[in-house]
């Protein structure tokens, strides 16, 4: 269970790290624009159209990823003071009660918004339209890929209602906490 578990966290982190670079793309695409539009004279109209989109599939494909590594807004003021296994029994009551429906729903409306689009081969409003069903594809992938990450965060909550403690998870980017990070190199030091 333990191996499937950080598979799929694995398959959020890597999904996650692949769209951050459309902040490469996105970068080169309004730089691109804005020489075009006060070097060159020459504008694109679909230039906007295409950086929404962009930005867009970016935020959708980051949601696996930041439940993933825990990085979703909480009231972390109070439940970082509960004990681990009142924080799961918060956690699998929320994940059940809003998590679940909103994000099936997410998913379900996303599809019929794809399938419509490609029924009509929807496209942007501009003088260049773009396709605009590539990008209604990724509201079910994302949600999708939301929807089974969210089903791992389940399972470690019921592991951590048996246990006692929340199982491990894959690591990627962590705060640093300072004064922990002084107390390690004291410690090394042999300094109090």
């Amino acid at each position: 269970m333990k191996k499937l578990l950080l598979a799929v966290d694995h398959l959020s982190t890597w999904i996650g790290q692949a769209f951050a670079w459309l902040i490469v793309a996105l970068t080169a695409l309004i730089s691109w624009e804005v020489f075009s539009r006060y070097i060159l004279n020459a504008p694109h109209d679909w230039n906007l159209d295409a950086q929404l989109m962009g930005y867009g599939t970016l935020f959708m494909m980051a949601g696996a990823y930041t439940l993933a590594k825990s990085g979703h807004v909480r009231g972390d003021v109070l439940y970082g003071f509960f004990q681990p296994r009142t924080q799961a029994t918060i956690d699998l009551t929320l994940y059940i009660v809003f998590f679940l429906p909103g994000i099936v729903a997410l998913t379900w409306a996303g599809w019929t918004f794809f399938e419509d689009a490609v029924a009509i081969r929807e496209s942007t409003f501009s003088a260049t339209p773009l396709p605009l069903y590539p990008f209604k594809a990724v509201i079910p992938l994302a949600g999708g890929l939301l929807l089974l990450q969210g089903l791992v965060e389940i399972v470690r909550c019921l592991q951590c209602l048996q246990q006692g403690c929340w199982p491990s998870r894959e690591q990627d980017v962590e705060e640093v906490d300072v004064d922990k990070l002084k107390q390690m190199v004291h410690a090394e030091e042999g300094r109090p």
